[in-house]
């Protein structure tokens, strides 16, 4: 996959993201029961639990600007400290909600299918993140040869050398 490819598939899915988290976040200062699955209970009950603030802050909120940030640093200029911030980004964004998921499951005992969809978006973008980072600029040592720009002067057939 090409560093533009990845590029713009980590910046689709921090955008569906985003959507996600301000769905959630509008529901919460709205007041008004999320649309979701069978019955909207599991939704419901995990949106209005004890676990859906910290700190007075809905959590839906935090992960509004987490993905607001996460995509901040994918549209500023590729170097290898944007890639690494976007790399601690996304394994903060992973981590919060690993411990959110754990709460829906240990906690609560009732799944939300949005911050389950969530959970995927960050745990998606977390694993392109740092494969974007662990294979670098395009062009610069250790990428793959497909990464490479190909050869201006076409191979010699069966390995014959032009005289």
């Amino acid at each position: 996959m090409s560093a533009r490819a990845l590029r713009i598939t980590m910046l689709v899915l921090a955008t569906i993201g985003l959507g996600d988290a301000s769905y959630l976040t509008y529901i919460h200062y709205a007041g008004i029961k999320p649309f979701c699955g069978t019955n909207g209970g599991g939704c419901e009950i995990v949106q209005t639990s004890v676990y859906s603030e910290l700190a007075g802050v809905p959590v839906a909120l935090i992960g509004l600007i987490g993905y607001v940030v996460i995509t901040g640093s994918l549209l500023v200029r590729e170097n290898e400290t944007t890639r690494f911030a976007t790399v601690a980004f996304t394994v903060v964004g992973f981590g919060f909600s690993a411990y959110l998921t754990y709460r829906e499951l240990f906690s609560i005992h009732h799944i939300c299918e949005y911050c389950v969809g969530s959970a995927v978006i960050v745990t998606i973008v977390m694993c392109l993140a740092v494969w974007r980072f662990l294979r670098g600029a395009p062009g610069s040592p250790g990428t793959s040869p497909a990464a490479e720009p190909a050869a201006t002067e076409p191979a010699a057939p069966l390995g014959i050398t032009p005289s």
